[in-house]
């Protein structure tokens, strides 16, 4: 019976509903004729009479109060949209509109699809957004002893948000723990170590672990948070180094004895990777740039299956340092794949060897005039293609917004990511001579092709809706996060800032010339209450006004007439 119940005033509902979105005419024609036939027993002409006889005697100070007292609501109105725009990017009564009234009138979400056919290609469509929305590891991400700190010491400011060294904290509880950690005393000093807030406390944590054995993963929280400069930070991870391989040859051996012990090695493993890889950072950091290379390469044939750590991407930006453009490119080959998610410095990279094979004799003007050649055309094209998937990234290459440190996570496609790539790789687009140029000349192109790039794209998926909230929790409150698309202020911003400011001017006039704003008034309402309201013009309005305060009529000029 309940469940009749509630079928039945389900199809009351939606019948209401469907009568109200195509019926809506019938219904306003019904509800005239009511009034119409009801106009006797509701004494509706008396009524009016009524009103238009007290709005007659209202006084001036009642206007006043009345539009002062609708500026101050439309105001408060305009105050609450502008905040609630700024912090969550849309208007409140437009989302209440969308997400509450549109059901109940019966509107239908454009979003959603009742075609079978195309439902796959949507949910593919809608696991991609998911994916370019999470938050990833930034594979150049800085030393936090070394240098994040060293710019708060300097400039007073955090770099680093708590939500980045949040999920740098889940990051290390990943790698760097397993569940047989408790049998080990070290590790099970450093697994709580890896929890801590206070980085005074994990560093005392590291100390009083490594007074027991050598720990790798102690060495590794030292080389990160207490070193203060590069070098220091390469002598503790050259420490862990020793330690974290002893332990991963005696797990390699005992891997297969057990899914305790298979844990086990699966956490050695990701030590070892990530002191190789930081080591090579360091390298690099230290001008060793050659070796930083061949420790890249030898990391990516010995774990080729740890792609999570983007190594490649840390390969690159190397080679570029040496100016080994054809490595570049043979890296660019294995990894710029369909199959495979791309990243900025991927896209960027590919549009930079593109460009560099033109830039130098590129010219605006030549181009107009001649028209652009296959190469050219091949430049272009590729820096169309790495503005779509970031647009963030070229107005930090051509110095229209300032850079800083990068956050230790960054969203794809997002303002973080751009940071992060512009950061390091500045520096070579400066290097290649006309590079910046051709791009400053051709990246505003991109938008061009993708007139709506939230609902299609061109190359890529939509961009995602979710960068600009995920970016605001990665960087710090002091940088201006860049907004794509750039969203215009919403219409009920502008319509309660007309409204306030309408109310406002009246308010004014009002209280500034009493009975001429009371004349109009009067002369408004006998307009809209009189059955001859259609006859009325501004003509009648003016000749009401003089003769309400006994102005003698002015002489009919020419001009007057015309």
């Amino acid at each position: 019976m309940a469940e009749a119940g509630t079928g039945f005033l389900e199809q009351l509902k939606s019948c209401i509903v469907w009568s109200w979105t195509y019926l809506w005419t019938v219904w306003f024609f019904i509800v005239l004729f009511l009034v119409y036939i009801l106009r006797v027993p509701l004494k509706i002409n008396d009524n009016l009479s009524t009103v238009s006889m007290f709005l007659n005697t209202l006084t001036p100070k009642f206007y006043v109060a009345l539009t002062g007292t609708s500026s101050l609501i439309s105001g408060l109105i305009l105050i609450f949209e502008w905040w609630y725009f700024r912090k969550y990017g849309t208007s409140f009564i437009e989302q209440v509109s969308v997400s509450h009234l549109r059901p109940l009138l019966g509107g239908v979400d454009n979003n959603s699809s009742n075609n079978s056919n195309s439902s796959n290609g949507d949910s593919d469509s809608n696991r991609q957004s998911v994916s370019e929305c999470k938050v990833w590891r930034n594979p150049l991400n800085l030393f936090r002893g070394a240098e994040y700190n060293r710019y708060t010491w300097v400039t007073g400011r955090e770099p680093l948000t708590y939500y980045d060294m949040n999920l740098s904290a889940q990051d290390h509880q990943t790698f760097f723990t397993c569940d047989s950690d408790h049998l080990r005393p070290a590790d099970a000093i450093m697994q709580k170590a890896w929890r801590e807030r206070n980085p005074q406390a994990r560093i005392s944590a590291a100390h009083e672990a490594l007074e027991i054995n050598e720990c790798a993963t102690a060495y590794i929280l030292l080389a990160e948070e207490e070193a203060t400069t590069i070098a220091e930070a390469e002598k503790l991870f050259k420490q862990a180094l020793k330690a974290g391989d002893g332990c991963y040859r005696r797990s390699q051996q005992l891997q297969h004895h057990g899914s305790q012990y298979e844990a086990q090695h699966r956490r050695d493993t990701n030590v070892l990777v990530y002191i190789k890889r930081r080591l090579a950072m360091c390298a690099r950091r230290l001008g060793r740039t050659r070796e930083a290379v061949k420790m890249m390469r030898d990391l990516m044939k010995e774990f080729p299956l740890l792609s999570m750590f983007n190594i490649h991407e840390n390969l690159l930006e190397a080679l570029l340092e040496l100016q080994a453009y054809a490595d570049v490119q043979a890296v660019l080959a294995k990894y710029d794949d369909i199959s495979l998610p791309k990243s900025a410095t991927i896209c960027y990279t590919a549009a930079l060897l593109k460009a560099r094979a033109v830039s130098d004799k590129f010219s605006p003007e030549a181009a107009s005039r001649r028209g652009l050649s296959t190469a050219e055309m091949n430049a272009v094209e590729a820096i169309h293609r790495a503005v779509e998937f970031n647009p963030h990234v070229p107005k930090y290459l051509l110095e229209m917004k300032s850079l800083i440190l990068p956050p230790e996570h960054i969203l794809k496609r997002g303002d973080s990511e751009a940071i992060a790539y512009a950061f390091f790789h500045l520096a070579h687009w400066k290097r290649v001579e006309g590079a910046l140029n051709l791009l400053h000349c051709t990246w505003e192109g991109t938008f061009r092709m993708i007139p709506y790039p939230l609902e299609k794209g061109h190359l890529f998926y939509p961009y995602p809706i979710c960068t600009e909230t995920a970016d605001r929790e990665l960087l710090p409150s002091f940088h201006e996060v860049s907004v794509y698309p750039k969203k215009e202020l919403p219409f009920f911003i502008l319509f309660t800032a007309g409204l306030c400011s309408f109310t406002a001017m009246l308010a004014l006039l009002t209280h500034q010339f009493p009975e001429l704003m009371g004349v109009f008034a009067k002369a408004m309402i006998d307009i809209f209450c009189s059955a001859e309201f259609r006859d009325w013009n501004c003509k009648s309005i003016l000749m009401r006004v003089e003769e309400e305060l006994e102005i003698p009529p002015a002489p009919q000029s020419q001009h007057f007439q015309t």
